[in-house]
């Protein structure tokens, strides 16, 4: 009966159905089209999205793992140096008390020759702490510098992209071919 009523407003000139107050058929036919539209974009960008964000969490998750496992890897590497340069203040010690007993034998037997021995002794030991504290420091700096310089590597061939890549050889060539910019 009331949509009798409608029908019958429509004819007598009243406003039609589709534009009945309250109704309004255009908001729901917008709806429609809006939700097809975003199913439709869903279906043909979806998987690709979806997959590029999956790789990229995943390469993430690598590095991560791979930036552990050098950490890891320097941490150690930093404990045994410690531990050698722990172990080169035992040996300097040991060393000295060496030096200390001989001088003190030779010093009890001749005291003329003692005394040209305990110099040659003592220079000897200051010399070998001298050449062992370099060598430790030398291997400590040789090591720092490798990690440094493979740190350093990893982070050009991390950050440098390829458009910059292509902008230093350009710059490069020009400064070769005489121009500058």
């Amino acid at each position: 009966m009331y949509l009798f009523g409608i029908l019958m407003a429509a004819i007598e000139g009243a406003s039609p159905w589709w534009n009945y107050p309250g109704f309004e058929l255009w908001k729901f036919i917008n709806l429609g089209l809006f939700v097809a539209g975003a199913l439709i974009l869903h279906r043909i960008f979806g998987a690709p999205i979806r997959e590029a964000l999956r790789a990229r969490r995943e390469s993430i998750k690598a590095e991560l793992i791979r930036a552990r496992e050098e950490r890891d890897d320097a941490l150690k590497q930093l404990a045994e140096v410690e531990a050698r340069l722990s172990g080169l203040d035992a040996e300097v010690e040991a060393v000295r008390q060496r030096a200390k007993i001989e001088a003190e034998a030779e010093s009890e037997r001749i005291n003329q020759a003692t005394e040209m021995e305990l110099t040659k002794l003592r220079e000897s030991a200051r010399r070998e702490i001298e050449g062992a504290g370099k060598a430790a420091v030398t291997e400590l700096r040789q090591f720092a510098s490798r990690q440094s310089v493979q740190l350093a590597e990893d982070l050009i061939r991390r950050e440098i992209k390829p458009e910059d890549d292509e902008r230093l050889i350009r710059l490069r060539v020009d400064r070769l071919g005489g121009r500058t910019n």
